[in-house]
């Protein structure tokens, strides 16, 4: 039986995750959506709909959507849906859970990984984080909640933007971008975003594509080219088969804004040796794990003719065997790790030490 993939929604408070919820549980769009808000506080999903009680509610929308308020443990939340699915009781194909305005999405994410009985149910389709364009780059500033929540991404929904002039809206999307390369934005004025948009974006599974913000990609490049212009001729080029350093990059445009939360990307034309990576990850993991919020990779093994695909979520770290390499596809090495204070010069030095 097929595993019901599941939206963790996030956003900090008062981004309008609340106004999306309204929308997928009373539009007709032709979804059967269980919608889970994960913790009793103070944003509801509706006030008129959920009775606050102590005990968890089960409220069945007109339009085939189902609303759960989870006041305990999230895994029970999940299995008794699952339970109640299976006997017939209820019926839906996807779950959004609500995550509280000041939650870190990482532990709601860990809940698909580390609880067997959920993991044999459910797998995460996506983390989606509603971005306040108004306030958001004083909630980055002061609470690293919010800044957590646009690490752990998979897709940003810009609000609000009817409130800001189109200057402000680029420069949050650019701040964004740098704590978040790997996270399409997109707005959502009034909760008013397709449905594809939020469900079904598959933006969590290992597969054999990495798709990094190519403005974010190329301020890197520049910035590394910037660092290397007495020691290499690059002239615009990508540096040829005997160059003997790698592709790690610096940002120095977030001047303004100095996050904790950042990301980096390492890039190499050279294969790794599997058993020299698969030590230094284990151990970077073992060493690093809390503060590092996403990490994704897809990988060129020495001497395999297949793609390695690797990611993870904190602590817990998966791998997968990919699509075959093209016979014209140029091999190559691409890694983004998002994290908290991350050393990103002792990262990208282990890296290093792990290429043939």
């Amino acid at each position: 039986m097929a595993l019901i993939p599941a939206t963790i929604l996030t956003g900090f408070l008062g981004a309008g995750k609340t106004t999306l919820l309204n929308r997928i549980l009373h539009e007709p769009h032709g979804f059967k959506i269980a919608v889970i808000e994960n913790e009793f506080g103070q944003e509801n999903i509706d006030n008129e709909i959920l009775v606050q009680e102590s005990r968890e509610q089960i409220i069945e929308m007109n339009n085939g959507c189902i609303c759960c308020t989870v006041r305990g443990d999230l895994i029970m939340g999940l299995t008794d849906l699952a339970r109640r699915r299976a006997a017939g009781e209820i019926s839906f194909d996807h779950v959004v859970i609500e995550t509280t305005g000041l939650a870190n999405p990482g532990p709601v994410a860990q809940t698909f990984f580390i609880d067997e009985e959920v993991a044999s149910e459910y797998l995460v389709d996506a983390v989606v984080t509603v971005v306040d364009a108004r306030h958001a780059m004083h909630q980055l500033d002061t609470y690293k909640e919010a800044q957590r929540q646009v690490g752990f991404a998979d897709k940003l929904l810009l609000s609000k933007t009817d409130l800001v002039d189109e200057a402000a809206v680029q420069q949050l999307m650019a701040r964004l971008r740098r704590i978040n390369p790997r996270a399409p934005i997109v707005t959502s004025d009034f909760g008013k975003v397709a449905i594809s948009e939020v469900l079904d974006l598959r933006g969590f599974n290992l597969n054999d594509k990495l798709e990094l913000d190519p403005d974010f990609i190329s301020a890197q490049e520049h910035a590394h080219e910037h660092k290397h212009v007495h020691d290499h001729d690059h002239d615009g080029h990508a540096c040829g088969e005997h160059c003997d350093h790698e592709h790690h990059h610096h940002d120095h445009h977030h001047a303004q804004h100095s996050d904790n939360i950042a990301a980096f990307v390492f890039q190499s034309d050279r294969p790794f040796q599997a058993e020299k990576l698969d030590e230094y990850l284990g151990t970077i993991v073992q060493v690093y794990g809390p503060r590092m919020l996403r990490y994704k990779g897809v990988l060129w093994m020495d001497g395999a003719d297949r793609k390695v695909i690797f990611q993870g979520v904190h602590q817990i770290m998966g791998t997968d065997i990919g699509a075959k390499w093209g016979e014209n596809e140029a091999r190559s090495n691409k890694m983004v790790f998002i994290g908290q204070n991350l050393p990103q010069d002792t990262f990208i030095l282990g890296l290093k030490q792990c290429l043939v």
